[in-house]
């Protein structure tokens, strides 16, 4: 009978090198996550955005038109003839755990004169279009939590309503008042979200677009080029037509001599600019001249439809304006004297006469 097998031993390593201490977790630098973490936030800028399409929402109640098909309708979009009467509705979603009251009205609608946002006017105001046409089957409508109120409304245009775009809301106030700065209730505010109303009043489409009130205010250093220079631009904005209007507007320069100084495309227009509304601008101009004289030239257009404005300039330091006006005083003052002394020659000769 054979041996029973023995394994083998196995053959022997090189002994390894005494163990270092081991080294600390590499913790990822910040500089790589930046560009993660922007994609974060987009992503969730994108969501948060999202409903906002489809609906007034400021988180705690949303106001939307109700959906009369498989898909939902972002804003009311109607069109009539003066005369005619519309019939609608209007969602309003209590987004909260406990049950909230509103005051549901209609409002005109207008762009805030500061930056010329989408804005409506409050229920003490006048209103002249959508706001008094429009009319909600209930104006008071309590919604229990975590549930949606249908509430019609019926929309009648005037037989003498003018043709063109006349904007507004369909606007549910929380009638509860928030604590103003505080907790002070004398200064209280109420929140509102509303539902667009684009309406238009089928007849002649008159666009029209003008650049108003053009003004160049300089901020210079006292002695050219010890420092930098910038103007601010303003101007008005006016949308003398009847239907709404995407502006674009462009700023062009010039010196002495026609010369190019500056020629840009301006930020900060607003998309949607109303019928009949004015909305104050400005622009800035980093490194304007400190010595020149020129005109600067504001240009506005949507679609077909053109506007401009314009401002002249002399751009002359204070130091140097300072000088040139004593200068001048000088010169002045030395005519005068000249003049008088004459006039007094004058008279010594008649009487010697």
């Amino acid at each position: 009978m054979p041996a029973p097998l023995v394994p083998r031993p196995a053959p022997l390593l090189p002994r390894p090198a005494p163990l270092l201490p081991r080294p600390a977790p590499l913790v990822p630098r910040p500089a790589p996550l930046l560009p993660l973490l922007a994609a974060l936030l987009a992503l969730a800028a994108l969501l948060y955005a999202a409903p906002a399409a489809h609906s007034a929402d400021n988180g705690e109640w949303s106001v939307e038109p109700t959906a009369s098909g498989p898909g939902r309708r972002p804003y009311f979009y109607l069109s009539a003839d003066p005369g005619t009467t519309l019939t609608d509705s209007v969602t309003v979603t209590n987004k909260t755990t406990a049950p909230m009251t509103f005051l549901l009205y209609a409002a005109d609608a207008h762009n805030t004169p500061r930056d010329g946002g989408f804005a409506v006017r409050t229920r003490q105001e006048r209103q002249r279009g959508v706001g008094a046409w429009a009319e909600p089957d209930r104006t008071r409508v309590t919604v229990p939590a975590r549930s949606s109120v249908t509430v019609p409304y019926t929309l009648t245009v005037p037989e003498d309503a003018e043709p063109g775009d006349h904007p507004g809301a369909l606007v549910a106030l929380d009638e509860r008042v928030a604590a103003g700065p505080g907790g002070a209730v004398g200064v209280g505010v109420q929140r509102a979200v509303g539902a667009r109303v684009h309406l238009r009043v089928n007849g002649p489409a008159v666009p029209a677009l003008a650049v108003e009130d053009v003004r160049y205010t300089p901020d210079k250093p006292l002695v050219p080029g010890t420092g930098d220079s910038s103007a601010l631009i303003s101007y008005t904005l006016h949308n003398r037509g009847n239907v709404t209007l995407d502006p674009k507007v462009v700023l062009r320069a010039e010196g002495l001599f026609g010369r190019t100084l500056l020629a840009r495309d301006l930020t900060g227009v607003p998309g949607e600019l109303l019928p009949r509304q004015r909305i104050r601008l400005t622009a800035s101009w980093a490194g304007a001249p400190q010595l020149d004289r020129g005109e600067v030239t504001l240009t506005a257009s949507a679609g077909d439809t053109r506007g401009t404005g314009s401002v002249s300039f002399l751009a002359v330091p204070w130091l140097v304006a300072a000088a040139l006006a004593a200068a001048g005083a000088g010169v002045l003052l030395r005519f005068r004297a000249r003049r008088r002394a004459g006039l007094r020659a004058g008279r010594l000769a008649v009487r010697e006469g």
